[in-house]
């Protein structure tokens, strides 16, 4: 009998805990030249790729910094506003799962144009009133062309460029890409399929879960 308060409580310790698999880390890694200890045990640091620092310009005509001064998880899409396809759909993802995190302060949305030579503030201005349960940390960006094909290749390790057989068309991925607060890429889901895009929603939670706990890495 003595035993049972004991047992309980490491019951509730150790087997009543939230557990949950951590998400995966895209994009190239490198081991680095520093250490860390676990359990007693010397691990090398592992380097992540990262998403650069970028400066865009948003509907109203204001400057949005990446990364912000606080920690914020990021979802970011590419689209642009002339598209004939899929780019509304995808928007309409979007807009799905930001508006079920409207109140949560650590998330931010981008939505950045492949067409900024067409698509400038006062246009993705109108092209975003489409979006009625749009809300305000979801900015639609443009910015220097070559800025951000270079973004979208070298960062974000998606597709951005010039469609050659038509006039005014642009390839582009169709992915929504999840950041963690530390500007590595942790999702890609395509924003076609709905449970995909459901997916996303759960991983943001676990994100929003790592945050809160302090997890930096795995």
């Amino acid at each position: 009998m003595l035993a049972v308060p004991g047992l309980l409580y490491y019951l509730l310790q150790e087997k009543g805990k939230n557990r949950y698999r951590p998400l995966s880390i895209y994009g190239p890694k490198e081991v680095s030249k520093t250490f860390h200890t676990k359990r007693g045990k010397k691990i090398a640091d592992t380097v992540y790729h990262t998403v650069r620092p970028f400066k865009l310009i948003n509907q109203d005509q204001e400057p949005v910094v990446f990364p912000a001064d606080s920690h914020q998880i990021t979802v970011v899409n590419f689209f642009f506003s002339r598209c004939p396809s899929f780019c509304s759909d995808m928007n309409k993802e979007v807009e799905r799962v930001s508006s079920r995190f409207s109140k949560n302060r650590l998330l931010q949305f981008f939505s950045i144009t492949v067409d900024p030579e067409h698509d400038n503030s006062s246009i993705l201005k109108s092209y975003s009133a489409q979006f009625k349960n749009r809300p305000a940390k979801w900015n639609f960006l443009t910015g220097d062309k070559s800025e951000i094909y270079k973004l979208a290749h070298e960062s974000f390790l998606v597709d951005a460029l010039k469609d050659t057989t038509t006039t005014s068309n642009f390839i582009h991925s169709p992915m929504l890409i999840l950041l963690d607060p530390q500007q590595r890429i942790r999702g890609y889901y395509d924003s076609a399929n709905k449970e995909e895009v459901d997916k996303l929603t759960d991983e943001i939670k676990v994100l929003i879960t790592e945050e809160l706990r302090g997890v930096k890495d795995r």
